[in-house]
């Protein structure tokens, strides 16, 4: 296993460079710079400001430049939030964004399994066609429409229900209390729950019609035994793969559930740093991210073959 974890590390670099390259003259293709404004500064401040940034350079230098201070572990100096470092913007959002990203994978993995196992129990019976009709709805729904519909219905107009107050906060971070996670962790949770019950249904059908399941079967085993033991375990392997970039997407932050609901974390950075043409910031951002999305593959396949014994690492 340490070979193969070697192989796959060192298979990351190149993917990893490639990213850099991409995301680094993408930022200086785009219209416009960090520096930019409706009132335009005078040539010499404006040159004086480029060159301690060294923006005054050719592209190519700017890049060779990069690459240096990213082999020091640099991601170097934010362009618009003064006084502060590319990584010291990420260590204050990565707690906030990990947070929600946790709760929600956590609540999608619970509701997504459940709902799957009872979809696939019941195949081409009325809870079934429920379960798959609810999964649908929250796949096509985007997630830019589900927040403010519940900031609308929670938030705004508030529910009552048996004289107990729903009403939810719909805005700010408030040190993380509980009351101000729900509704962003429910939008985020949401599609993740759609997609994660249609994964373990249809896995869930195959493995109950295999041979062994129904050699379990007829040696007598109880049905919950069948099913968490036997049947489960092999059903899971597809959602571990699925899991990986998931659960790295929802970490790093949700770039539109951050923004709606003012939520102090990676994606909200990612934003603003885009929108202010802020180079470095969205670099950090992205590099920080391919590199979660990467270690997590690589989790996952290993969690693959302590589920399934019959993997190997070649």
């Amino acid at each position: 296993m340490l070979s193969y974890v070697t192989r796959r590390i060192v298979g990351a670099i190149p993917t990893m460079l490639i990213i850099i390259t991409l995301a680094f003259f993408m930022m200086r293709i785009a219209p416009g710079g960090p520096f930019d404004s409706n009132h335009r500064l005078p040539p010499e401040i404006q040159h004086n400001i480029e060159a301690a940034y060294n923006l005054d350079k050719p592209v190519y230098q700017q890049f060779l430049m990069y690459l240096d201070r990213l082999m020091h572990g640099d991601f170097g100096p934010s362009y618009k939030n003064k006084d502060f470092t590319v990584t010291q913007l990420i260590e204050d959002g990565l707690p906030v964004s990990a947070r929600l990203g946790l709760s929600a994978i956590t609540l999608a993995i619970l509701l997504g399994t459940a709902l799957g196992v009872i979809a696939a129990l019941n195949h081409n019976r009325p809870s079934d066609y429920g379960v798959m009709a609810i999964a649908m709805f929250g796949i096509t729904i985007p997630t830019f429409v589900t927040a403010p519909l519940l900031t609308l219905i929670f938030g705004v107009y508030g529910i009552t229900l048996f004289g107990f107050d729903l009403s939810l906060p719909v805005g700010g971070w408030n040190g993380g209390a509980m009351k101000n996670m729900i509704l962003p962790v429910t939008v985020l949770a949401l599609p993740q729950i759609a997609i994660i019950s249609r994964l373990v249904r249809g896995s869930m059908i195959e493995v109950l019609n295999s041979n062994y399941v129904r050699t379990a079967r007829a040696k007598g085993l109880p049905s919950h035994i069948v099913v968490v033991r036997h049947a489960l375990r092999a059903a899971i392997l597809p959602l571990v793969s699925y899991l990986g970039p998931a659960i790295a997407g929802l970490v790093t932050g949700s770039l539109i559930v951050e923004q709606i609901f003012g939520l102090p974390g990676i994606g909200r950075y990612f934003v603003q740093g885009a929108l202010d043409r802020d180079y470095t910031l969205v670099m950090g951002v992205v590099i920080f991210y391919a590199m979660i999305i990467l270690l997590l593959n690589l989790a996952a396949d290993i969690l693959y073959r302590i589920l399934d014994p019959r993997v190997r690492f070649d």
